[in-house]
């Protein structure tokens, strides 16, 4: 499959697909109906799941439209990043790479439905919201976090690792060079950038939460 439209698509596809099954191995409704009862009444809660169910189809439009917007985004930066090597790519093999990358992150659901299926069966709309598998705040209670604090945790994760590591092994084969220029690359582009994204998280977490 040399066409990344055609990955983009499949992408798409089976991230609403694994999103359902979530919903459903982990039963969301009811959680969300025990995180709602202790602020609304029942008919309030009925209106507003009746409501959500109703326009769900936006949810389906939704997550295509974020992962073209996240992949095209990424694909930009790596794409301003190659500028300042002696390297030059078209734009369209930047976003092949960033496509197949975003196939690591399909694993995140995955683990979180074996996590809360198998191991952590008592659990509440927060612990589902607040969980990250493999990250450095499933080795810390949440509850022990600033609100604004726990984002970056759970950034710390082995899934973004693996991803930027592909992503280097990626650059590094397009632009025929190896994996450490590769790794150069995405460090001074996409990994600059992320710390910025959670900086900037944090800061509107801690003053507007």
């Amino acid at each position: 499959m040399k066409n990344p439209f055609f990955k983009y698509v499949i992408l798409s596809i089976l991230s609403i697909l694994i999103a359902e099954i979530f919903k459903k191995a982990i039963h969301y409704d009811n959680s969300l109906y025990n995180s709602l009862c202790e602020q609304l009444t029942s008919l309030q809660i009925k209106n507003l799941t009746g409501f959500q169910k109703r326009w769900q189809w936006i949810e389906y439009m939704f997550i295509p439209a974020i992962l073209l917007i996240k992949t095209i985004l990424i694909a930009a930066i790596l794409y301003i990043g190659l500028t300042f090597s002696d390297r030059e790519l078209k734009f369209n093999r930047l976003w092949d790479a960033v496509i197949k990358a975003e196939f690591i992150f399909l694993l995140v659901p995955v683990f979180k439905i074996i996590w809360f299926y198998f191991f952590q069966t008592s659990y509440t709309l927060k612990d589902i919201q607040n969980f990250y598998p493999l990250s450095a705040l499933s080795i810390i209670e949440y509850t022990e976090l600033q609100r604004w604090s726990i984002y970056p945790f759970q950034i710390l994760n082995l899934f973004e690792l693996t991803y930027i590591i592909y992503l280097g092994y990626q650059v590094g084969q397009l632009t025929n060079t190896h994996t450490g220029k590769g790794l150069k690359i995405v460090g001074y582009s996409y990994v600059h950038v992320l710390l910025l994204w959670v900086v900037t998280i944090m800061f509107f977490t801690k003053n507007y939460s």
